[in-house]
């Protein structure tokens, strides 16, 4: 028989919000801009949003709605994400889901002896590496903040220690503009130039307002310094329920969304269609515990509703997921991983950090990225829906087979069970004495191995050389630097 193209098959989405309750965030959002105003610090954002048309009033800054409209109207609904060797591997755009890190732990589960301890900038370059051969993992963060290196200078190493360790996309953090400054020479050098840089860039900047409604000097400076090279950015604030935000998800996504929508303004005022990441972070601030709690059914539900605002915007979209609150790899960090990454995937959310993070987002752990890895192959198996074609349907199959009989030595079978199940490589399906023979190893147990596995075996394109002669520099600098001040 002639096999058929098969019929579409149907990706699963969900909405969050109808067209009715996006209307009324909206609204509420350009309210909270033009009525209650934000306060601004940096000079020259604050310039720039007066002279385009924003007011003074009683020390805040009031926002037009025609200026918001604008800036949405300005920004791309697509930004091509890059890897360091100049090979297109994130497409933030509608439909595609993209998984990775987060950044700014303090502390790390040492993958050799199991402890809690500080995390060391080798650790940030390990997981980097560790990253950089998981497959479902696409793009990279810090996973820590190194306490080995000079405390203003962290940022800055963990950059460097990320770029060493992966080829992936990077998202990364900055202290202020010299970080900035600096991380910009470094990228230039790695992509052969800065024009090289802007026409395949390979990191996006992560920066924050603080919640609710201020914006902080440093925070706006990083943001403008992006729109001025052209640095894809993301500027999410963090309304968490009850603490930057409203006790209640819906105030929480009216502000939140009001905030993302001040970072996209001031990037379109200083080069329309600067890439912009829209999003925020909808966590819950714990009532009993005083923990933003990473775990939390509010932050996937914000983030359904904030891909329903990024559509309604079409503007890609920041989700998270993958972090526990656990203080292990256990059963409830993989709960709450696995409903996360599932709401991900449903809403469509485009660039989803924060995999791997346990204890509240205070802690990275490589065998919680790893259990990750795995969670988010099975997920996306799923996403990917039913093919529906002659192949598929088996008819000849089904003809042959005698009933009763199965159909485990028929052709069909031998043909296709290659691709047509899901097969999984952390999960174990092993018979009883089979596992009770290969030592009763629990999840956590096989993922620290795989984990040590691949930091001894998996290989790292090393930097060009030009890059490593700049990042010598740099450091030097730096130490000159230190030497003057004290």
């Amino acid at each position: 028989m002639t096999e058929q193209i098969p019929i579409e098959t149907l990706h699963p989405t969900i909405r969050m919000l109808s067209d009715e309750q996006i209307e009324a965030i909206h609204h509420a959002s350009l309210d909270i801009l033009s009525g209650t105003g934000i306060v601004m610090k940096n000079e020259v954002g604050r310039e720039l949003l007066v002279d385009a048309g924003a007011w003074e009033s009683e020390g805040r800054i009031k926002i037009p709605p025609h200026l918001v409209m604008d800036a949405i109207a300005s920004a791309s609904p697509r930004i091509p994400m890059f890897n360091r060797l100049g090979e297109l591997t994130m497409p933030l755009e509608a439909g595609k889901v993209f998984f990775g890190p987060g950044s700014d732990c303090p502390f790390t589960i040492d993958v050799e002896t199991g402890q809690r301890r500080k995390a060391t900038a080798e650790d940030v370059r390990r997981i980097a590496h560790l990253c950089d051969s998981l497959a479902q993992i696409d793009f990279v963060m810090s996973m820590g903040s190194p306490s080995d290196v000079p405390p203003l200078d962290h940022y800055l190493h963990s950059f460097i220690s990320m770029i060493r360790g992966s080829v992936k996309p990077n998202v990364y953090t900055a202290n202020n503009r010299e970080d900035m400054e600096d991380i910009y020479r470094i990228a230039c050098a790695v992509a052969g130039g800065e024009d090289e840089l802007r026409e395949k860039p390979f990191m996006l900047h992560y920066a924050e307002p603080i919640s609710p409604l201020l914006y902080n000097d440093e925070s706006v400076d990083k943001l403008l310094f992006c729109a001025e090279k052209g640095i894809p950015v993301t500027y999410p604030p963090s309304p968490n329920t009850g603490g930057g935000g409203p006790i209640t998800l819906a105030g929480a996504l009216a502000l939140g969304n009001a905030e993302s929508l001040v970072g996209l303004a001031l990037t379109q005022l200083v080069r329309p269609g600067t890439p912009f990441l829209y999003g925020m972070n909808t966590a819950a601030l714990d009532m009993k515990s005083a923990i933003v709690s990473y775990g939390s059914p509010e932050w996937p539900l914000g983030m359904a509703a904030c891909a329903d605002l990024a559509r309604y915007y079409d503007l890609p979209v920041w989700g998270t997921a993958g972090a526990a609150d656990s203080k292990v790899v256990d059963a409830q960090a993989g709960i709450e991983a696995a409903i996360s990454m599932m709401s991900a995937f449903l809403t469509r959310c485009n660039l989803v950090h924060d995999v791997g993070y346990i204890e509240y987002g205070t802690t990275s752990s490589m065998e919680m990225l790893v259990v990750a890895d795995e969670i988010i192959r099975e997920v996306r198996y799923i996403m990917g829906g039913v093919e529906i074609s002659e192949r598929t349907l088996a008819r000849e199959a089904i003809h042959r087979a005698k009933p009763g009989g199965g159909f485990l030595a028929d052709d069909h079978t031998l043909d296709n069970w290659k691709w047509a199940q899901w097969r999984p490589e952390l999960i174990d399906r092993m018979r009883y004495d089979r596992w009770v023979e290969k030592g009763r190893k629990d999840m956590a147990t096989r993922a620290n191995e795989r984990a040590r596995q691949i930091l001894a075996e998996h290989q790292v394109p090393p930097l060009p050389e030009a890059a490593e002669e700049v990042i010598a520099e740099v450091l030097k600098e730096r130490e000159d630097s230190a030497k003057r001040t004290t």
